[in-house]
C-alpha cells in the first residue's frame, strides 16, 4: 500500500484539531500548579498508549464492557463539561493531590488529550480506511506526530505561562473554558438522543 502525503497531512491535522493541545494549555497550566508539576514524558506515553490501544482494539473492547461508542462519548462529555466549569468559575471539582501520578491519567491523559472525541475519531478513521482498502497504518504515524507536539507543548508550559502572564492566562483560561463547555454540549447533544429510549 502506497504512502499518500496529502492523506497523511489530512489525518495529522484532523487529529491535531480534535486533540486541541494548544487549546488545553490553560487547563494544563492549572493542573500543573495544583499537582506541583506534570511529567510530560509520562503523559505523552499514557496518551499514546490509549490512542494506539483504541486503534487496534477500541470497538471490541467497548463491546466486551457492554458500552457503545455513544455512551463512551457522553461520559467523556460530562468530564469535559466539569473541567470547563472549573476553568470559568474557579471552583475546584478535581481535588488537588500533590505529586499524585493518578493526575497524569485523569484528567490529563484522559479525557483532556486522549478523550472520547480523539478515541472515537481514531476508531472512525480506521473503519473508513478498512472499508476503502487504504493504508490504515498512516493513522499510527499521524498519532506519533501529534504525540511529539503534545510532548513539546507540555514541556514548554513554564515558558508559555511566562509569556502570557497572570492576566493573559486568566483571560485565555476563561475563554477556553467556554470552548470546552461548548464542545461538551455538542458531544452530549450528538450522542445522548440515541441512548434515551
Amino acid at each position: 500500500m502506497q504512502f499518500n502525503l496529502q492523506e497523511f497531512l489530512t489525518l495529522t491535522f484532523t487529529l491535531f484539531a480534535v486533540i486541541d493541545i494548544v487549546g488545553s494549555v490553560p487547563m494544563l497550566i492549572s493542573i500543573k500548579q495544583k499537582m506541583g508539576g506534570i511529567n510530560a514524558w509520562r503523559v505523552t506515553l499514557i496518551s499514546g498508549a490509549l490512542m494506539v490501544l483504541f486503534f487496534f482494539i477500541g470497538k471490541p473492547f467497548l463491546n466486551i464492557l457492554g458500552v457503545d461508542i455513544r455512551s463512551f462519548a457522553v461520559a467523556g462529555s460530562i468530564v469535559i463539561f466539569i473541567l470547563g466549569l472549573e476553568m470559568i468559575l474557579g471552583i475546584e471539582f478535581f481535588k488537588s493531590e500533590q505529586g499524585a501520578p493518578s493526575g497524569t491519567v485523569v484528567p490529563i491523559a484522559f479525557p483532556l488529550i486522549a478523550g472520547s472525541g480523539t478515541l472515537t475519531t481514531i476508531m472512525s478513521l480506521k473503519a473508513t480506511f478498512e472499508r476503502s482498502d487504504r493504508n490504515e497504518f498512516m493513522i499510527l504515524v499521524a498519532i506519533l506526530v501529534n504525540l511529539i507536539v503534545i510532548y513539546l507543548v507540555i514541556r514548554s508550559l513554564t515558558l508559555i505561562e511566562r509569556v502570557l502572564g497572570k492576566a493573559g492566562l486568566m483571560a485565555v483560561r476563561k475563554f477556553f473554558g467556554v470552548i470546552l463547555l461548548a464542545i461538551a454540549v455538542k458531544v452530549f447533544a450528538t450522542n445522548a438522543p440515541g441512548l434515551i429510549k
